[in-house]
């Protein structure tokens, strides 16, 4: 893979772990991290060894604290309208990968950085996390996705409330609203994280990819077409290799051996 100035990128086995790396400045996206991103996971979705990717922060304050300040505070109407685009496409493109990808938020994860987590296919988060997206604070509203995908994940009424006073949560809460799936102890985090990406690793990866590509469909369509669209990837499933070998593993008792066929 390519090196970059603002991303850690390191693999282990069929996992990558992307962390942003600007610990001086809490992880803050400028824009030369918002184009290393879209590279780096660029890369991620063609490498067919990668099945898995985890995203958290360098060291142990934030995951990520926003967007950087700096930049923002000079942009005029069309610079501002074209970044907002260019962090929507981005983590439209994370959130549509067909890879899971698990935000490990180990901190501060605030503005752009809870849509960055927010666009991740779940997240996990260590007991001193703080979420929130505060942007009302500073005149503007979330422009990376937040409006829109926290009511999604949320509710609105619970999402609202947290746009409209710019307060943050912690992990506990976070976790209660349903916005976190786990909470662990700081240092349990990462080691947390990979035991249930393993979890997910070691099901069908057809399957896997297939449940993505349709849980995120249908979640733009009526239901009777959410559901057609489920049958019919049903349906290609039962052509594949891998659902043999699944259904033969569990009637002869005997962990599965996929190989994503």
């Amino acid at each position: 893979m390519a090196t970059y100035e603002n991303l850690l990128v390191a693999k282990d086995g069929a996992v990558a772990t992307v962390t942003v790396n600007r610990e001086k400045a809490l992880n803050a996206l400028n824009a030369a991290t918002l184009r290393e991103l879209r590279a780096c996971f660029g890369e991620l979705q063609a490498d067919d060894a990668v099945r898995a990717v985890i995203v958290t922060g360098a060291g142990p304050k934030a995951f990520v604290a926003g967007a950087d300040i700096r930049e923002l505070k000079e942009n005029t109407p069309l610079s501002a309208k074209h970044i907002a685009r260019v962090g929507q496409e981005l983590f439209s493109f994370i959130e549509r990968l067909g890879k899971p990808v698990v935000a490990a938020i180990n901190g501060f994860c605030l503005g752009g950085g809870l849509e960055l987590a927010s666009a991740c296919t779940f997240r996990v988060a260590a007991k001193n996390a703080q979420l929130g997206l505060p942007e009302v604070k500073l005149g503007v509203i979330p422009g990376y996705g937040g409006t829109q995908r926290l009511p999604r994940l949320v509710g609105i009424g619970r999402a609202m409330e947290l746009i409209l006073t710019g307060e943050s949560i912690g992990a506990d809460e976070a976790c209660r609203i349903g916005l976190v799936n786990h909470v662990f102890e700081p240092a349990e985090l990462m080691a947390k994280t990979r035991e249930i990406v393993d979890k997910i690793l070691a099901r069908g990866p057809v399957a896997v990819r297939f449940a993505l590509e349709v849980g995120y469909r249908g979640m733009d369509m009526p239901l009777d077409e959410g559901l057609n669209a489920e049958s019919n990837l049903f349906g290609l499933l039962c052509t594949t290799e891998d659902m043999r070998e699944g259904m033969a593993a569990f009637l002869e008792k005997r962990p599965a051996q996929f190989k994503g066929k």
